[in-house]
C-alpha cells in the first residue's frame, strides 16, 4: 500500500494531463509461475497485497490495467526493479525509492559477485537494473549511498519522496496512546531473513524501562505468532496490527526498529530512535521533508522526460492541461 499511495500522489499531478493507468506490482518469466501458483504470497506480487491495492484504486475511482496489458505507456512508474517485466521495457521508466533499503549483507555480496537474481537479495539491490532513465531519490544522503552502489549519478534525481515528506502533519493526527515507547517489528523471517525475535524484544523492554511498551506489528508479518511471542517475553506490552504507525511515533517517547523505513519518521519528528542501522547514516539518508511536495517534484520528472521541451512554467499554465493522448502506468 506504500507503493500504490505514492504513485496514486503522483499520478494526481499528472491526471488532468495524461492518460494514467494503474496496475498491482507483477512478475513475469518463471517467477511469473511461482506468482500464479500463489508461491510469492509473502512478497509485494502476491495476491492479498494486490488485492489490496486494487481496491484501494477503484475506490479511488482510477484506471486499472492488470500487468499493463491493454495500452502501449510512453512511460512507467514503479517503485521496485528487482524483476523488471519485459513488456515496460519498451517505455521510459521512472524508478521512485518507496523507503529504506535493506542491508547489504552476504547474499548482497553473493548476488553481485556471482550475477545472481537481484530479487535474492531484497531490496539491498534496488536501483542496480539500470533499466529505468531516472531514479528518484528521497534525499542527498540516499544520492551518495545509490552512486557508491554504481548507479549513474546523471540518472539520479532528489525529489524526496512522498509519505515520508511531511512528516509534521502526523502530529496532528489522533492517538490514544501517550508515554509510551514503541516497537516497529519487521517480517525479516516472513522473507526468509534471519531475527532473534526474542533478543529483540527483550532489548525494547530494558530500554522502555518500565515505561508502558508498545509494539506495532509488520502488515507482512505472521501476527499470530509474533503475538504469542510478545505475550511470553513481553508480558503486559501492547500489540497492534491494521492500524497507521505515524501518529503512533509522533506521540512515542521513543522508537525501536531494526530495519524499518518508519524509522524515518522518528528522525524527521526528533524522536528518541533505536536502529540496527547507524544513526549517523540514518540521519544523513533521512528523506527531505518539503512539505508534501515529492510528488509534484517527481511529476515534473514525468513531464520532462515525456516533454524537454516544455519548461516548468509552462507545465504549471493553463494550457498544459488540455488532455495529452500519452499513456502513463
Amino acid at each position: 500500500m506504500n507503493q500504490t499511495t505514492m504513485m496514486v500522489k503522483i499520478a494526481r499531478h499528472l491526471l488532468g494531463a495524461y492518460d494514467c493507468w494503474f496496475t498491482p506490482y507483477y512478475t513475469d518469466g518463471y517467477i511469473r509461475v511461482l506468482e500464479d501458483r500463489h508461491l510469492l504470497e509473502w512478497t509485494v506480487a502476491g495476491n492479498r497485497h494486490k488485492s489490496r491495492a486494487e481496491a484501494y484504486l477503484r475506490s479511488e475511482g482510477l484506471q486499472i490495467d492488470v500487468r499493463g496489458q491493454r495500452n502501449e505507456y510512453d512511460l512507467v512508474l514503479t517503485c521496485s526493479d528487482l524483476v523488471v517485466p519485459k513488456n515496460i521495457l519498451r517505455s521510459k521508466i521512472i524508478l521512485v525509492q518507496e523507503g529504506m533499503t535493506d542491508p547489504e549483507n552476504t547474499t548482497y555480496r553473493l548476488v553481485r559477485r556471482l550475477r545472481l537474481p537481484r530479487y535474492l537479495a531484497s531490496t539491498a539491490t534496488f536501483g542496480l537494473s539500470h533499466a529505468y532513465d531516472v531514479l528518484c531519490v528521497a534525499s542527498e544522503g540516499y544520492r551518495d549511498h545509490f552512486i557508491n552502489k554504481g548507479v549513474d549519478a546523471t540518472r539520479i534525481r532528489v525529489t524526496g519522496i512522498p509519505n515520508f515528506d511531511n512528516c509534521i502533519e502526523y502530529a496532528a493526527e489522533s492517538c490514544t496512546y501517550e508515554n509510551f515507547v514503541l516497537v516497529a517489528t519487521s517480517d525479516s523471517r516472513e522473507t526468509f531473513k534471519y531475527e532473534n525475535r526474542k533478543a529483540f524484544l527483550l532489548r525494547a523492554a530494558e530500554i522502555a524501562a518500565g515505561r508502558q511498551l508498545i509494539v506495532k506489528l509488520h502488515p507482512n508479518e505472521n501476527c499470530d505468532r509474533a503475538t504469542s511471542e510478545i505475550e511470553r517475553y513481553v508480558p503486559g506490552t501492547i500489540a497492534l496490527t491494521g492500524v497507521p504507525i505515524e501518529p503512533l511515533i509522533a506521540r512515542c517517547d521513543a522508537l525501536i526498529t531494526k530495519y524499518s523505513s518508519c524509522v524515518y519518521v522518528g528522525i524527521a519528528l526528533g524522536k528518541e530512535v533505536y536502529s540496527d542501522f547507524a544513526l549517523d547514516s540514518l540521519r544523513r539518508m533521512c528523506p527531505i521533508q518539503n512539505a508534501g511536495a515529492s510528488a509534484a517534484n517527481i511529476a515534473r520528472e514525468c513531464v520532462d522526460l515525456l516533454n524537454p521541451i516544455v519548461s516548468l512554467a509552462d507545465y504549471h499554465s493553463p494550457s498544459m492541461y488540455t488532455r495529452d493522448e500519452r499513456k502513463v502506468a
